[in-house]
């Protein structure tokens, strides 16, 4: 086994082993588990630079990763299937068990309605991010570094970031948005600079994303950060004089002196996963014959991770054994990320580099600037061990501008249907994470929309697509077929489209078209192969790209429609504006959509020249609308897109959403 050890630093009832239903009561174990990888075996070649770290006597590479497992405390309850899920920037939570979590991570992993535990799920969790700063409720990767003799590697990086709100400086890492104490506590390592009198490190600022660079004077700016109005210097911090300003675009292009081997990440996942599939209990693995199935979870961030995964052919461990059988990246869109290759950040997102190259569709499709074909899961197919998948997205990836790439040709002439293996879902009508009321117009970051957030919450589905897939690999039945917009029948559109549809209700302040985020064709240098970009990237045109189209309300047609879209009392969408106050003017704000309500009643909605008809228009009372909602959510289970058990749950949204809107006027947009 190359999970060497699992060094167990706690073990204890779990929620002071409350039952789970036939789960029963769960336990709790953390700790550390230690890796040891052969750098030149098969399994292991696609690491970036994992021959250039430090061998043991035996030639192989150590590291080692922070570990979490729940589990039932009676073997027997157990249901026999993993559910690893891929930490969100090094964050412990259960995901599928409702609500949402708190943006602030804490060492209590929250039960929520209890989901996973009462169907006897056993969920493992291990470090994958070197950059996680460690703490209570967040776990990291110790990472090996690419060394050059006896020293790191060092070179060249960029760092992106759009401040909310203006600051005197900035960590040197993509999160926090703004320093402590700003509106999130928690941050990422950041890449330290090798000099900070290197004259040839830079500073830019655009206005938009994909905008001019203007260069910040040298003068202007320094590594340090501000203590109480005193400069301190740190190599780990960027000061401007004067401040960053919210809205302006920076990049920093500079050299740094570490290169943690960041894809070995890929490799802990693994190896973790087999571990607990077939180690034996001699080896202190506390899942031993518990596991017959595997399956992994990744949302956002995790998504993008679990598809670098795939293009990279890693599902097969040393002993040429898969780690898992099925995989759901959730809310990656066609993505993938900076997880393996040289001075790579993982909580990069939006700063153009590998993540944003081809190919974005699962089956080989010829790429029409280089003339090769290729597909991201090319390599698994040919090795073997490739899981069976399903991919979920929300309406957010699509208005951000790639999703539709992961099932639409180059050109964007033509519909690409996913392979048999493979499951494609738009939640319709949603944005990047589940949406709640209140209506809310600011994210805990500090973003603030034009409009109110969306409060539509996918999360059932997400469930639904769990147990759909658990029967594809273990009973071998098939989930119900692929939901997206399509070219071919006319429900995948441009976005300027659905903006001059949207443009007649009151308050949907439009995005301008030349603003919105775009994934270009970028070439990375001659150097691509060694995992070495260079900067900027050159650009050279947009992919053709589609949302949904919608309907009179102005929600979406096509993917899967909960009740809160075929009998609304809102419109829902996938993007919203940056709010006037936060700069960006015509951008979106990251990750976040809209819901403006209808109006109450006729009266309301003929004050605001409102074209969509009002709630009390459209049912009779509440009851009316309930049995409507209810009608609808069978339909879905009937169709397999939602479990009989989380009907109440869609009508108690519903509900909650009626109660909301119907008692007042609508909201306009704000401005």
């Amino acid at each position: 086994m190359v999970a060497t050890k699992l060094e167990i630093t706690r073990r204890e009832p779990y929620e002071d082993g409350q039952p789970f239903g036939d789960g029963g009561s769960y336990e709790r174990i953390d700790g550390h588990i230690h890796f040891s990888v052969d750098p030149g075996h098969d399994a292991n070649r696609a690491i970036v630079d994992l021959d250039r770290a430090a061998r043991d006597a035996n030639g192989r590479v150590g590291f080692r990763a922070g570990f979490c497992l729940l589990q039932p405390v009676e073997a027997a309850r157990a249901n026999r299937r993993l559910l690893f899920y891929v930490v969100n920037r090094g964050r412990l939570s259960l995901p599928m068990n409702r609500p949402a979590p708190q943006p602030e991570p804490g060492d209590r992993i929250d039960p929520g309605d209890g989901f996973l535990m009462r169907h006897g799920w056993t969920v493992a969790m291990c470090g994958w991010q070197w950059d996680v700063e460690p703490r209570p409720g967040l776990i990291g990767l110790e990472a090996p570094m690419a060394m050059d003799g006896h020293q790191p590697i060092q070179g060249r990086i960029a760092v992106q970031f759009q401040p909310n709100e203006w600051h005197r400086d900035q960590l040197l890492a993509h999160m926090p948005l703004h320093p402590p104490p700003g509106k999130l506590s928690w941050a990422h390592r950041p890449y330290p600079a090798a000099d900070v009198e290197d004259p040839e490190a830079s500073l830019t600022a655009r206005s938009w994303p994909g905008g001019p660079r203007t260069a910040v004077p040298r003068a202007d700016w320094r590594y340090a950060r501000d203590v109480d109005g005193t400069l301190v210097p740190d190599d780990r911090y960027l000061w401007l004089r004067g401040g960053f300003l919210p809205g302006i675009v920076y990049e920093v292009v500079y050299r740094t002196r570490i290169a943690p081997v960041a894809g070995t990440g890929m490799l802990a996942m693994r190896d973790c996963v087999s571990f607990l599939r077939h180690g034996p209990a001699a080896t202190g693995n506390p899942s031993a014959s518990r596991i017959d199935f595997a399956h992994g979870f990744g949302v956002s961030q995790c998504g993008r991770f679990l598809r670098q995964y795939l293009y990279d052919a890693v599902n097969l461990d040393e002993n040429g054994r898969p780690a898992f059988d099925g995989l759901i990246p959730d809310v990656a869109g066609a993505r993938r990320g900076e997880f393996n290759h040289r001075f790579a950040q993982p909580s990069g997102q939006h700063a153009l580099g590998f993540g944003h190259l081809p190919p974005f569709t699962d089956d080989d499709q010829i790429n029409p600037l280089t003339g090769v074909a290729d597909g991201l899961l090319r390599r698994q197919r040919e090795r073997g061990g490739l899981p069976k998948i399903i991919t979920l997205n929300t309406a957010s990836e699509y208005w951000r501008i790639d999703c539709s790439l992961i099932h639409t040709d180059l050109t964007g002439t033509r519909d690409v249907e996913p392979p048999a293996n493979v499951r494609i879902y738009m939640m319709a009508g949603t944005q990047h994470g589940p949406g709640v009321l209140p209506l809310n117009d600011t994210t805990p970051a500090g973003a603030r929309g034009a409009h109110t957030f969306d409060v539509v919450d996918y999360m059932p589905l997400v469930r639904a697509a769990l147990v759909n897939l658990d029967r594809w690999v273990s009973e071998g039945v098939e989930p119900p077929p692929s939901a997206f917009p399509r070219l071919a029948d006319g429900t995948a559109v441009p976005r300027e489209a659905v903006l001059e549809k949207l443009a007649a209700i009151p308050g949907a302040s439009s995005l301008d078209p030349v603003m919105l985020p775009r994934l270009a064709r970028i070439d990375l240098g001659p150097r691509a192969a060694e995992g070495i970009g260079e900067f900027p990237p050159r650009v050279d045109g947009f992919y053709p790209s589609f949302v949904s189209d919608v309907d009179a309300d102005g929600n979406e047609v096509s993917g899967i429609r909960l009740p809160d879209l075929t009998v609304p009392v809102g419109t829902h969408a996938g993007w919203v504006p940056r709010h006037v106050s936060q700069g960006g003017i015509g951008q979106a704000v990251d990750m976040m959509g809209t819901t403006l309500p209808f109006s109450a009643t006729g009266g309301a909605r003929e004050r605001t020249g409102d074209s969509r008809p009002a709630i009390s228009e459209r049912y009779r009372d509440r009851d009316d609308y309930l049995a409507r909602v209810r009608a609808e959510a069978t339909k879905l289970v009937e169709a397999r897109y939602l479990l009989v058990a989380d009907i109440d749950i869609v009508v108690r949204n519903c509900a909650e959403r009626y109660d909301a809107f119907a008692a007042t006027p609508a909201l306009a947009g704000r401005r």
